[in-house]
């Protein structure tokens, strides 16, 4: 029973076989001492068909089953092995046959508590038909550039997993709300949920795929007091309304948001035994309101469009009702964006954001009311009176005393992997000793070569008089002081125009006033505070410098435009004017030519259009505009195209029975709403159309006469109404008290 337990608990180690009628995947854990098998049916592969063999097997079982397997496939040539992998990243189908995609090179870049995380290297798409099956299938013209499509879905960048920890959620959750296998594919940052879904409904666990997570990972360890610090940065991007920047603005009907990162700071003591732990989560996302913007080839900055479609605010309800379930209270809103402009293009989404929570809150009791700041931080940061990035600080520590964070220290005679309650949220429930490559220990190439915190500038007292009261419980005989856990309530939530620039500066100021907290709690610093100057300050802004040129990357097309920080490191204002340039214009040209084959890509990946026969593909357009996906388009992408991507050169797809899906409105250039079913309906709010079906309203940011002038009833637009969270002549005080 222990053995079969074992490798239920974790497999993370496959090989693939191929006979003429079928593949046979046998799967194992760290120590290759237990086998599982799994058979994918290849005589008709326009459907899926999997089996998982319920025997285990032992290693001297191995070479016997492997023999069984070739005695019964003699007759067409027996069983042939095709290549080792790392677990299953799902199954998709275009117009032809199933493909299979697996991971067949990973790379560890980090851990949490011993269990290791990996980067996606290389991947395989293997299609499921065999020499006698295909012919029957259709082989067409529009099957290949489907598959070419997904290629441009790169796998190798930004996408990790966990075999043995749920990197799909904080540490708080782990902890307070243990989940097993099924329903953790039903978290937002799965972004393989889709392509799973099929062999997930099939054999009803997870044993036998990843979950794949797309965003940011970095990890190094610290010198503290004598002491070795893990610091990680996680940032978890939503698979919901998911998209590229000009083509995903705003919110959807369901309340989702563009651009919704999740971002969790982690500090613990890298050490056996006892250890401290500590975890501080934030957010951002695009402004929950219905507005866009339409792709120009001429402008720099396209108009801004406000849609009239919910006087309401329903769907800006829903957002903020789906973060107070995912993260409890308070929310606070910090909203980066201009305040004043001579052309009015961000101030009216400042306004009319600015009507809706307080509409909002109008309904809601005092105690759950939603706090927000709304703060031009580029006007404030032009300013020589301003120093931006230390009243970011103090807005950074008004929030975190209300939200606080999450802290927990493990006594002496538990692993910290049960005492999280690990043992419950890994899969069936196995720590490192089951499923960590011991091969990896040691030899981790995740830290960078930065250089070393100096001990004087951040060692504190190690007296655990830090703030935390402590309770003394006898462990193993001796009297040993433990201090209560702490857990954080409630969110901070940053939004500028493209939750890009701006707001990565503020998380970073979030960042640190919550790493000198976390520090204290550990008892690694007297103080809460983490002096702006300090060596661990520069060491932190290069995690978030890092991870805000990741996501930028990611969602608008260039790095970051780090201006704040370049300017903090004392670089010359011509360079940096000229860097910020030279990626306004990358960003330009991506948004410009790359974007709309992008967003198809990922509509293909999660799902959210699946092609079928007869159906109109997915760059056909269903109006006369100009076709999204045109040759010249499709020229640009093929540099993308890489070993590394989904697909290569191998023959070597799948798509549930689900609801048929739709084409996204950003692509077809008409938005016909009600004809989505429940499950995709994440996409189906992208560019709203302005033809004579529509029943939208539109402001438009182009003339003046466009715009619809808020009133100032209600103290909406005049100074007071500017923030219910702290006073603003405090906030904008030259002193730098907290």
């Amino acid at each position: 029973m222990a053995a079969a337990a074992e490798v239920d608990g974790c497999l993370q180690s496959f090989e693939l076989y191929e006979a003429e009628s079928k593949f046979y995947i046998l799967g194992t854990n760290t120590d290759k001492t237990l086998w599982r098998l799994l058979t994918i049916d290849r005589l008709e592969p326009s459907e899926l068909h999997v089996d998982e063999d319920s025997t285990m097997h032992s290693q001297s079982d191995y070479p016997d089953l492997l023999k069984i397997l070739d005695e019964d496939h003699k007759s067409t040539g027996g069983v042939k092995f095709v290549t080792n992998c790392f677990g299953i990243i799902g199954f998709i189908k275009f117009l032809g046959p199933y493909y299979m995609l697996i991971i067949t090179e990973q790379r560890k870049i980090g851990d949490i508590f011993g269990h290791p995380v990996y980067q996606v290297t290389k991947t395989a798409m293997i299609e499921l038909s065999n020499s006698k099956t295909r012919p029957k299938l259709t082989n067409s013209k529009d099957e290949n550039r489907y598959r070419k499509l997904l290629q441009t879905i790169d796998l190798r960048k930004d996408f990790f997993f966990s075999h043995s920890y749920h990197i799909i959620r904080s540490i708080q959750k782990n902890f307070s709300d243990p989940q097993e296998g099924w329903e953790l594919y039903d978290t937002m940052f799965v972004w393989n949920e889709f392509l799973t879904r099929g062999i997930r409904n099939i054999l009803k666990t997870t044993l036998w795929t990843v979950a794949l997570v797309y965003g940011f990972f970095k990890q190094d360890k610290l010198a503290i007091c004598g002491k070795d610090i893990m610091l990680t940065l996680i940032a978890r991007r939503s698979r919901h309304y998911a998209g590229t920047r000009y083509l995903k603005r705003g919110v959807n009907d369901e309340g989702r948001v563009a651009n919704d990162v999740e971002t969790e700071q982690i500090v613990y003591e890298d050490l056996p035994g006892p250890r401290q732990i500590s975890s501080v989560v934030q957010n951002r996302g695009s402004i929950p309101l219905f507005w866009s913007q339409e792709t120009s080839k001429l402008n720099l900055k396209p108009d801004i469009i406000l849609h009239e479609k919910d006087k309401n605010y329903e769907a800006t309800r829903l957002h903020f009702e789906n973060l107070r379930k995912r993260y409890g209270k308070p929310i606070i809103i910090l909203n980066l964006i201009k305040t004043r402009e001579k052309r009015p293009r961000e101030v009216i989404l400042r306004r009319e954001f600015d009507r809706a929570i307080k509409i909002i809150n109008s309904g809601l009791p005092g105690e759950d009311h939603l706090r927000f700041l709304h703060w031009d931080l580029h006007k404030n940061s032009q300013s020589k009176s301003t120093n931006a990035l230390q009243v970011l600080l103090k807005v950074a520590f008004e929030a975190l005393n209300l939200t606080e964070f999450f802290y927990y220290q493990v006594s002496s005679d538990r692993r910290t992997e049960s005492f999280l309650n690990l043992s419950a949220t890994l899969k069936n429930g196995f720590g490192p000793h089951v499923c960590d490559d011991n091969n990896n220990r040691g030899t981790a190439d995740y830290v960078d070569d930065l250089d070393d915190i100096s001990q004087d500038d951040t060692c504190g007292s190690s007296d655990p008089g830090n703030g935390i009261a402590e309770d003394n419980s006898e462990v193993n005989g001796s009297n040993t002081q433990i201090k209560p856990p702490k857990f954080q309530k409630g969110v901070l939530r940053t939004n500028c125009i493209d939750c890009l620039d701006r707001t990565n500066v503020a998380q970073y100021a979030y960042g640190l006033a919550a790493l000198g907290h976390q520090l204290h709690a550990l008892g690694s610093l007297e103080s809460p505070e983490v002096h702006i100057d300090a060596p661990l300050s520069r060491h932190l802004m290069h995690f978030y410098e890092r991870m805000g040129d990741t996501l930028a990357l990611q969602y608008g097309g260039s790095a970051a435009h780090n201006k704040i920080f370049s300017a903090k490191r004392g670089h010359l204002k011509f360079a940096i004017q000229s860097q910020e340039f030279f990626r306004t214009l990358q960003r330009y040209y991506s948004n410009a030519y790359m974007d709309a084959y992008k967003q198809a890509a990922i509509n293909l990946f999660l799902g959210y259009f699946e092609p079928q026969v007869g159906k109109p593909a997915l760059w056909e357009p269903e109006s006369g505009d100009e076709h999204v996906l045109d040759d010249d388009t499709s020229k640009l992408m093929k540099r993308a195209r890489s070993d590394g991507s989904i697909l290569n050169n191998s023959k070597p797809s799948m798509s549930s029975k689900g609801p048929n899906g739709m084409l996204n409105s950003a692509f077809t250039g008409s938005k016909k709403e009600g004809q989505y079913p429940n499950w995709s309906s994440d996409s189906m709010h992208g560019m709203s159309s302005t033809s004579e079906n529509s029943v939208l309203k539109l402001r438009y940011t182009s003339s003046a006469s466009h715009v619809k002038h808020i009133s100032c009833e209600l103290d909406y637009c005049n100074g007071s109404g500017d923030s219910n969270f702290l006073d603003l002549d405090w906030l904008s005080a030259s002193d730098n008290e907290r």
